[in-house]
């Protein structure tokens, strides 16, 4: 006769017992007999509400699921000859995205003879960087690639971080405006 270590339905621990003895206590308990740990000797079974148990490791996996944020990488596009409030409201997107905990990928296009100059492309990003730096570093270093130059930051809190901080920023300024 196979014989089983049992944790009943509170979590007690009942002992090694007949499979037969297992099942029938299970049976007068109005529960189901659940083998956890199949690979140890002898095998454990606890007694418990398995579609209760389904139930609530369906949940913990929704909330999980819930809880997960994803990295975005977003793009921004410079012009060789921008302009310094166009250059303004672009550096703040950067800002604004890298705060909200996503990567951003900052490309300078070259049009005609501006591809013979990629170190005012080079200027152009570095001087981004600096600009950014206490909400992003830099995951890789400007390169060039066909008719542009591109170059990625990465934010410094991860997108969860980012998330949290900024949902308690915004309790805080409700309360503020209650008072």
């Amino acid at each position: 006769m196979a014989q089983v270590r049992l944790v009943g339905p509170a979590g007690e621990q009942v002992g090694v017992v007949d499979t037969d003895q297992a099942l029938k206590s299970a049976r007068e308990a109005d529960l189901d007999l659940v083998e956890v740990s199949p690979g140890s000797s002898p095998p454990v079974c606890k007694i418990m509400d398995y579609g209760k148990f389904k139930y609530e490791a369906a949940q913990k996996v929704r909330e999980a699921r819930k809880n997960q944020v994803n990295t975005v990488l977003k793009t921004i596009r410079f012009g060789l000859k921008i302009d310094e409030h166009d250059y303004e409201t672009k550096a703040g997107q950067v800002r604004k995205f890298l705060q909200a905990g996503d990567k951003v990928k900052v490309m300078v296009v070259f049009r005609g003879r501006e591809q013979s100059r990629p170190e005012m492309g080079v200027k152009l990003l570095r001087k981004l960087a600096e600009q950014v730096t206490e909400f992003g570093t830099v995951e890789s270093s400007p390169s060039i690639d066909g008719r542009s130059m591109v170059m990625v930051i990465g934010p410094l809190k991860n997108k969860a971080e980012a998330r949290a901080e900024a949902k308690k920023a915004q309790q805080k300024s409700a309360v503020e405006q209650e008072k």
